[in-house]
């Protein structure tokens, strides 16, 4: 975050994001993101006769789950019809197992087919957020839209699942900044920068540090998985918000392009980002075993602010054993409170660090609002 600093740092706001709990005393949180040691029982560890699925179970019943990656709304995008209340065998998440696996929060991507560019991928993912409407308000006793932090506590609050849009493709942009701003309007939080010129192996071009700062000023999460190297370096250093990585795990466990090498979870964790761990065999292995493993990993180099869940259910990936669709993340919250978790870094990892990320983003996006203009730059003034 370094030639941007100049801009805001004079806005109080903006200073106080990086402590996880030092919010500004006029931006209180909302009462469901209250202290994550006070928000679930006291301790699971102390109680070392229990069963540990038992012990996950009772837990995840006051933390539930914010889940980084649902592949969902592409799935049910061809199926002829559909009733998640009453179940879906022919997909991984219906609202019976979201329910049995305690998820509170599920972002659901508007990743596109490869190919799609242009104003073909814009339409794709216009179509893609009025499925995500169309769906959640065919379901409004189990789910409800949310498009922030105070959002996603009040569906939890009233007994809903909260459904995030995105992310999306940064193809879904068509290189325009005014329909970044239209995608956000219609809910959109997290962008990948990925498969577009202004954001390649070379890195972030003048028009993409240009949309990044965009992002910034809407709010909108910048997702590295799968970007390059030079990309994932300028966007720590540009970004005034924390970033994503939707779906990495720790590289030095499974040697997957898209997991994360130590150095980069290094720099994550002094930049208070966020690593949401995929539940994939292909990149964290076979075995819930497997997965916790890299849990333990990234929560080691990065810390345990900076680490999460992501199902990447329905997205056509296979999973490992025991979390084979969403209502299995009770297994691995058992496997890591016997691996010792405390009850804070499980709160943490389950719900807070999601909560924070999000806080994190519309303070940033407020203070960045009260300097900044919407932006008009065109690619082509700025990368010729």
């Amino acid at each position: 975050m370094a030639d941007l600093q100049d801009e805001l740092h004079t806005t109080v706001e903006v200073g106080e994001l990086d402590p996880p709990a030092a919010w500004s005393p006029s931006e209180p949180p909302a009462p469901a993101a209250r202290p994550l040691a006070e928000a679930g029982p006291a301790a699971p560890e102390n109680e070392p006769g229990a069963d540990p699925l038992a012990r996950a179970h009772a837990f995840l019943a006051d933390n539930p789950v914010a889940d980084g990656y649902s592949g969902l709304p592409w799935a049910l995008r061809h199926l002829p019809w559909f009733d998640l209340e009453l179940g879906e065998s022919t997909v991984d998440t219906d609202l019976p197992r979201l329910r049995e696996g305690h998820v509170g929060a599920l972002f659901w991507s508007l990743h596109l087919p490869e190919g799609l560019t242009g104003d073909r991928a814009v339409g794709a993912t216009m179509e893609q957020l009025d499925l995500v409407n169309t769906v959640v308000n065919a379901h409004p006793e189990g789910l409800r839209t949310a498009r922030g932090a105070a959002e996603i506590a009040d569906a939890r609050n009233c007994g809903r699942i909260a459904v995030v849009p995105g992310p999306a493709g940064a193809t879904a942009l068509g290189d325009s900044l005014g329909i970044l701003r239209a995608l956000h309007t219609l809910g959109l939080r997290i962008l990948t920068l990925t498969g577009v010129s202004w954001a390649s192996e070379a890195g972030l071009t003048r028009f993409g540090e240009e949309v990044l700062r965009e992002m910034n000023r809407l709010g909108v999460l910048a997702d590295l998985s799968g970007t390059s190297d030079a990309t994932v370096g300028r966007v720590l250093a540009v970004s005034k918000a924390p970033v994503l990585f939707t779906r990495s795990a720790a590289r030095a466990l499974r040697p997957h392009p898209s997991n994360l090498p130590d150095e980069v979870l290094t720099e994550l964790g002094a930049a208070k980002g966020l690593c949401l761990v995929p539940l994939t065999a292909e990149q964290t292995g076979p075995s819930v075993r497997d997965v916790a493993d890299h849990l333990d990993h990234v929560r080691a180099l990065a810390g345990s602010e900076c680490v999460g869940l992501s199902g990447t259910y329905d997205s056509g990936a296979a999973h490992p054993q025991d979390l084979a669709d969403a209502s299995c993340y009770p297994h691995l919250v058992a496997e890591l409170i016997s691996r010792g978790w405390s009850s804070s870094d499980l709160a943490l990892l389950t719900w807070g660090n999601v909560q924070r990320v999000l806080r994190s983003a519309e303070f940033t996006a407020r203070a960045a609002q009260q300097r900044r203009a919407p932006s008009c730059a065109k690619i082509a003034d700025l990368d010729g």
